[in-house]
Protein backbone atom coordinates (compact mmCIF):
# COMPACT_ATOMS: atom_id res chain seq x y z
CA UNK A 1 0.00 0.00 0.00
CA UNK A 2 1.29 3.14 -0.81
CA UNK A 3 1.19 6.38 0.94
CA UNK A 4 -0.50 9.20 0.40
CA UNK A 5 1.17 12.55 -0.58
CA UNK A 6 0.55 15.65 -0.69
CA UNK A 7 1.71 18.59 -2.41
CA UNK A 8 1.18 22.56 -1.01
CA UNK A 9 1.12 25.26 -3.14
CA UNK A 10 1.74 29.10 -2.10
CA UNK A 11 -0.58 31.92 -4.60
CA UNK A 12 2.42 34.40 -3.36
CA UNK A 13 0.53 36.82 -5.40
CA UNK A 14 -1.74 36.40 -2.67
CA UNK A 15 0.02 35.73 0.49
CA UNK A 16 0.24 38.47 2.91
CA UNK A 17 3.10 36.57 4.69
CA UNK A 18 1.16 36.42 8.36
CA UNK A 19 2.69 33.01 9.20
CA UNK A 20 -0.15 31.04 10.02
CA UNK A 21 1.13 28.50 7.93
CA UNK A 22 4.27 28.27 9.12
CA UNK A 23 3.88 28.56 12.91
CA UNK A 24 0.96 25.71 12.77
CA UNK A 25 2.04 23.43 10.24
CA UNK A 26 2.19 20.07 12.54
CA UNK A 27 5.00 18.66 9.97
CA UNK A 28 7.47 22.02 9.57
CA UNK A 29 6.67 21.49 5.52
CA UNK A 30 6.39 25.69 5.36
CA UNK A 31 9.01 27.88 6.71
CA UNK A 32 9.73 31.62 6.40
CA UNK A 33 12.62 33.57 4.76
CA UNK A 34 13.75 36.79 5.91
CA UNK A 35 11.15 38.66 5.06
CA UNK A 36 8.10 36.13 6.59
CA UNK A 37 7.73 34.58 3.39
CA UNK A 38 6.56 31.37 3.61
CA UNK A 39 8.60 28.72 1.88
CA UNK A 40 7.49 25.26 1.00
CA UNK A 41 10.88 23.57 2.40
CA UNK A 42 9.94 20.06 3.28
CA UNK A 43 7.01 18.95 0.94
CA UNK A 44 7.73 15.25 1.03
CA UNK A 45 6.53 15.70 4.82
CA UNK A 46 3.42 16.84 4.54
CA UNK A 47 0.48 14.73 5.60
CA UNK A 48 -2.86 16.53 3.87
CA UNK A 49 -3.79 17.91 7.08
CA UNK A 50 -4.85 20.97 5.01
CA UNK A 51 -4.40 23.25 8.25
CA UNK A 52 -2.86 25.70 6.64
CA UNK A 53 -5.51 25.85 3.27
CA UNK A 54 -8.21 25.99 5.66
CA UNK A 55 -6.79 28.51 8.05
CA UNK A 56 -5.17 31.20 5.21
CA UNK A 57 -6.81 34.36 5.80
CA UNK A 58 -5.98 35.08 1.92
CA UNK A 59 -6.45 31.71 0.45
CA UNK A 60 -3.19 31.71 -0.89
CA UNK A 61 -2.60 28.19 -0.35
CA UNK A 62 -3.93 24.88 -1.23
CA UNK A 63 -2.76 21.30 -1.27
CA UNK A 64 -2.88 18.60 -3.81
CA UNK A 65 -3.03 15.00 -3.27
CA UNK A 66 -0.50 13.71 -5.32
CA UNK A 67 -1.37 10.00 -7.13
CA UNK A 68 1.56 7.43 -8.05
CA UNK A 69 1.76 9.33 -11.66
CA UNK A 70 2.31 12.95 -10.49
CA UNK A 71 5.48 13.88 -10.48
CA UNK A 72 6.43 16.98 -7.80
CA UNK A 73 7.75 19.79 -9.20
CA UNK A 74 7.46 22.95 -8.19
CA UNK A 75 8.21 26.06 -9.95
Amino acid sequence: MNKKRYLPKIFYDWCKACGICSEFCPKSVISRDGYSVPLIEHPDNCVGCRFCELHCPDFAISIEELDDETEVNQS
